[in-house]
């Protein structure tokens, strides 16, 4: 029995600045882009004639010769099955709308939440699993691990194979085993399985990149900021919740409205998150694994965003990390319920990102709103770090500053690094996250080391640092350098692939005599003929 599986992948288009590579200006739709591979052969998976309709990137055809063949074709077509509106159409790519910007940030906040339910609860499963505190950490442990892995070893694929299928699929994987953790009662179980549902939470590390696909240039780093915006929510919402559920029911409860916020999640990607091909064919995912590393120390741009990366995430968490024993201390002796409510300044970074974002960082180079959110995060740092001890002014006035600041560094540093290759977005993506996420790791440890030894003061200290060396690593390389280290190209901060205002003008005048002109050349045709 031959068996030939055949994945057809059309390459998407891809835009620098404000210009497609063959120089046409670009509209709010990608621009289907020249296959890279031999496409001479004809297609095993879209016959003479389909329309764009039936052309499905992404879609898998088999063919046989025999009964069993077409059986498992037409299972594997049912599978493949997607709305019209959600099909790939080169001629016609998919739109990045506000809706379609919202809904992506609405599944990023119920997917990262996943990993954060536990956290406020951590003395509640210990009781419940009859295990010492030190052993129910394990489960915030583990499932940070399983992301760690997943976005290591998942989201390189997403290069290499149509991403709605794949992302349906681990929402989905996901989702299920998650059952697991709302009816099991062994302890090993229930650690098991929070880390292979870590694995399966790196969906949204995949919306990003897709976001930077579909998304015109003019608006990419607005678009991000809004689902990035969206993880902040699901941090907060999770941790929230958690406690609160947790505090008046069962704590089963909160992880069965996690398993109910999945599958909804899925059920609206399912109907309205658009195909898109993969962008690259016959690439090897070893090779692709070892061309990250290789990425990491050779691209200076990303080299630069890596390092300013990896030092935000280090004071976050350091921040966050020893906030819980500032205000469990004298003279705050604030409870639990209390120290979760901090979560809610989360509401401020939502709200801002978005507005940021379109002033500052779609209209100057992406560097400039880098360095303004690091300033911003490290004035908030300094004033909490001296008046923390003895007003809770501090706490708050740096909770606001730093995660105002990192949202807009982080952003910045992902619209800019997206612009070194659109082919390779998600590797990018995933280099960019393996450091934020080391830097996570240091921040804890760093953090809590300094502020056993010497306090507030000790750990506050470290955040400045950690942000200052960000600073200058940030203004030691301008925005158009080439090489490591200087400003060759210049210092102005406005982007160069902005629109010129003349040149929407005349566009839009261009277009709007295109239209009128047949309905004034008709009207005085109608009128010549009337005259005797």
């Amino acid at each position: 029995m031959s068996l030939v599986l055949s994945i057809e992948s059309p390459q998407a288009g891809t835009m620098t600045g404000n210009t497609t590579e063959d120089g046409n200006t670009p509209s709010e739709k990608p621009v289907a882009e020249p296959n890279t591979e031999d496409d001479s052969a004809p297609s095993q998976d879209k016959p003479d004639g389909s329309g764009p309709n039936n052309n499905r990137s992404g879609s898998v055809v088999a063919l046989g010769d025999s009964e069993d063949d077409g059986i498992l074709a037409k299972a594997i077509k049912v599978l493949n099955w997607m709305p019209q509106r959600c099909r790939y159409d080169p001629k016609n790519p998919p739109s990045f709308t506000l809706p379609l910007n919202i809904l992506f940030a609405f599944s990023g906040t119920f997917t990262v939440a996943n990993l954060y339910y536990a956290q406020p609860i951590l003395n509640v499963l210990a009781e419940e699993f009859n295990v010492s505190y030190e052993r129910a950490s394990d489960v915030a442990t583990l499932s940070q691990a399983g992301y760690a892995v997943g976005l290591l070893f998942l989201c390189p694929l997403a290069d290499m194979v149509p991403r709605r299928p794949f992302i349906l699929f681990l929402i989905w994987l996901t989702a299920t085993v998650w059952i697991g953790l709302c009816v099991t009662r062994n302890f090993e179980v229930f650690i098991s399985l929070s880390f292979l549902c870590g694995v399966g939470t790196v969906t949204p590390q995949l919306m990003l990149p897709l976001v930077g696909d579909l998304a015109p240039a003019h608006r990419r780093a607005s678009s991000l900021s809004v689902v990035v915006s969206g993880l902040a929510l699901g941090l907060l919402i999770a941790r929230v919740l958690s406690g609160i559920v947790a505090n008046f029911t069962s704590w089963r409860n909160i992880y069965w409205i996690a398993f109910g916020a999945q599958y909804i999640t899925l059920v609206l990607l399912f109907f309205f998150l658009p195909d898109y091909p993969a962008k690259n064919k016959g690439i090897n995912y070893l090779k692709a694994l070892w061309g990250m590393a290789v990425m990491a120390v050779r691209e200076p741009l990303l080299t630069q965003a890596c390092i300013i990366g990896f030092l935000l995430s280090a004071a976050f968490t350091s921040f966050w990390t020893t906030l819980t024993f500032l205000l469990a201390s004298p003279p705050y002796n604030y409870s639990s319920l209390e120290i979760g409510c901090f979560a809610f300044i989360g509401i401020v970074v939502v709200a801002l990102a978005p507005v940021w974002s379109r002033l500052i960082t779609d209209r100057f180079v992406f560097l400039f709103s880098v360095v303004l959110g690091l300033a911003f995060e490290f004035i908030g740092i300094v004033i909490s770090t001296f008046i923390g001890s003895f007003t809770v002014a501090g706490p708050i006035i740096h909770a606001i500053m730093m995660d105002s600041g990192a949202n807009f560094a982080h952003t910045a540093n992902r619209s800019n690094i997206y612009t070194l290759d659109p082919k390779a977005r998600n590797r990018i993506n995933t280099v960019y996250m393996v450091f934020a996420f080391a830097g996570q790791i240091t921040g804890t440890a760093v953090g809590n080391r300094l502020y056993a030894q010497g306090g507030w003061v000790w750990s506050g200290g470290s955040n400045i640092a950690f942000i200052g060396v960000a600073i200058i690593v940030g203004v030691i390389r301008g925005p158009r350098e080439t090489g490591w280290v200087g400003w060759s190209k210049g210092w102005n901060i406005r982007r160069d692939d902005m629109p010129k205002r003349e040149q929407v003008i005349n566009t839009v005048d261009t277009d709007v005599e295109e239209i009128l002109q047949p309905r004034l050349d008709q009207q005085e045709e109608q009128n010549l003929q009337a005259r005797p």
